[in-house]
């Protein structure tokens, strides 16, 4: 029988299964609830709501990662510009459209093109390869990640064919946020990137870390109060993991078993949210992605990008790029998935209409 501690969080994770909202409170006595027990339970509602909506159905996204250059000096990632050590590479033009002409044959139907904040990648160059992706493959949804912009070039991108944004806000919390990153970037600013991608109409994706260093629960709460309000199609969200040449790199991983809870708490949040089950949940465990799926998670992104490119692209270290993480290995993520009674589908995703 449950102790007095989880009927009160079951208590919580059915009232967000039935409203779709907590005060911020509440999202936080929830966090702090967490438990393995509380965690199957609501795996067990978010498993059944990721079903009325999306079937068992998971649709996989090809993930090319187009440049290793970035202005930004984010204290966790590998790629920041104060790492001296980092590989640095720019696909071509040529190379982005090779890649989404094999992801084609292979059955993906989304190309995520993801990035450092590159001075390169100005707007007439990711403008020009949107435009001739969208041209090839009219059937297909192009998603962007290449951070913070202005609302122009937003709009730019978007003009140009683009259908989808990836922008994490990593945390939340402002004094988090500050611990996070350099002075120069604000939560405030992330946020009004978000808002700007919204206006003009893109599929808006956001997400955070789990576990990151001064994380609390409070933390999290915010994180999931701003999904609640910000209401995006889209949140990824997958354990910190430390990466040897930035001001963390002696700070413990994140817990995988803490996302996947917070990933069956966003799916109750809001069924109709396309939420991965992210390559850092597979680089801390080899059945994360199953453990993603079974938490209520709808999505998948496996690499495209040319081996070259994916040994360079670490974001943090020993980052998963191969096997079912990896676009050679759709066969072995079908077979993986058919495990937990999920099913890769060749479909563009896009999130159900509310």
């Amino acid at each position: 029988m449950p102790d007095a501690g989880e009927s009160r969080g079951r208590e919580l994770v059915d009232l967000l299964a039935r409203e779709h909202s907590l005060t911020p409170e509440q999202y936080e006595e929830l966090v702090r609830s967490f438990s393995p027990a509380l965690a199957a339970y609501a795996a067990e509602l978010a498993t059944a709501a990721r079903r009325e909506v999306y079937g068992d159905d998971v649709f996989i996204r090809g993930l090319i990662e187009v440049s290793s250059y970035c202005r930004n000096d984010c204290l966790y990632c590998g790629l920041r510009r104060s790492n001296r050590s980092a590989k640095r590479y720019r696909l071509s033009p040529e190379a982005i459209l090779a890649c989404c002409e094999r992801g084609y044959e292979l059955g993906f139907r989304t190309f995520v093109l993801q990035g450092g904040e590159d001075p390169a990648l100005t707007d007439a160059a990711v403008c020009d390869v949107v435009s001739a992706i969208k041209s090839a493959r009219p059937d297909c949804a192009v998603t962007l990640s290449l951070g913070e912009r202005s609302h122009e070039s937003y709009q730019a991108l978007f003009d140009a064919g683009a259908d989808r944004y990836l922008l994490r806000h990593e945390t939340a919390d402002p004094a988090h946020y500050a611990r996070l990153h350099p002075a120069e970037l604000t939560l405030e600013r992330r946020l009004s990137c978000l808002r700007d991608l919204r206006e003009i109409g893109y599929q808006v994706g956001c997400g955070f870390m789990v576990g990151s260093p001064g994380q609390t629960p409070a933390s999290l709460a915010r994180d999931l109060r701003l999904v609640e309000e910000l209401r995006p199609e889209m949140c990824g969200i997958g354990p910190f993991v430390p990466h040897h040449a930035t001001p963390f790199a002696e700070e413990a991983a994140g817990s995988v078993a803490l996302t996947c809870y917070l990933l069956s708490l966003l799916r109750l949040l809001d069924p109709r949210l396309l939420l991965p089950a992210t390559t850092a949940l597979a680089t801390l465990d080899p059945r994360g992605c199953e453990r993603g799926m079974l938490a209520g998670a709808n999505v998948v992104m496996p690499n495209l990008s040319p081996m070259a490119a994916r040994e360079k692209y670490e974001l943090y270290d020993n980052k998963a790029h191969a096997g079912s993480e990896a676009a050679e290995g759709l066969a072995e993520l079908r077979r993986r998935m058919e495990l937990v009674g999920c099913r890769v589908v060749v479909d563009r995703g896009d999130a159900r209409r509310r």
